[in-house]
């Protein structure tokens, strides 16, 4: 993967957990989403989806000085995927779609998404190289 394709990953993601999750929560005021989940997907959950979406944003640029926040945010997605996991083995994605469509959709999509971007993390993780700077240090 080149800078260029690896930084727009980045801004991918973070456009996806920032803008994601207020279209999905229509703007903070779809119930059914933390109603779901409460545990994992209650507002304050996901008010800080989009704050580590804006986290990705910001090392967008720099990702390959912050190898180890990368790695945090390997975690991170780790988290989501292994919480989605749980939730989807003991509920019913129908019941969330009888209730609205666009909870129905985040919680068919949201564990994918994590799982596709925790690979991207930990690619980008796994290629970061030292820099000449970093070995002097």
């Amino acid at each position: 993967m080149t800078k260029n394709t690896i930084t727009k990953g980045f801004i991918a993601a973070g456009i996806i957990n920032t803008l994601g999750v207020l279209i999905f929560t229509k703007a903070f005021t779809n119930d059914v989403i933390p109603a779901t989940d409460p545990e994992v997907m209650s507002y304050f959950g996901l008010f800080m989806i989009t704050v580590w979406g804006s986290a990705y944003i910001a090392v967008s640029r720099v990702y390959e000085k912050v190898k180890w926040l990368v790695g945090v945010f390997i975690l991170e997605k780790l988290a989501y995927v292994l919480a989605y996991g749980y939730w989807f083995s003991n509920n019913s994605l129908q019941e969330v779609y009888d209730q609205d469509l666009l909870a129905g959709i985040f919680y068919s999509i949201y564990g994918l998404n994590d799982f596709v971007f925790m690979l991207f993390f930990g690619y980008v993780f796994f290629n970061i190289k030292p820099s000449q700077e970093t070995l002097l240090h």
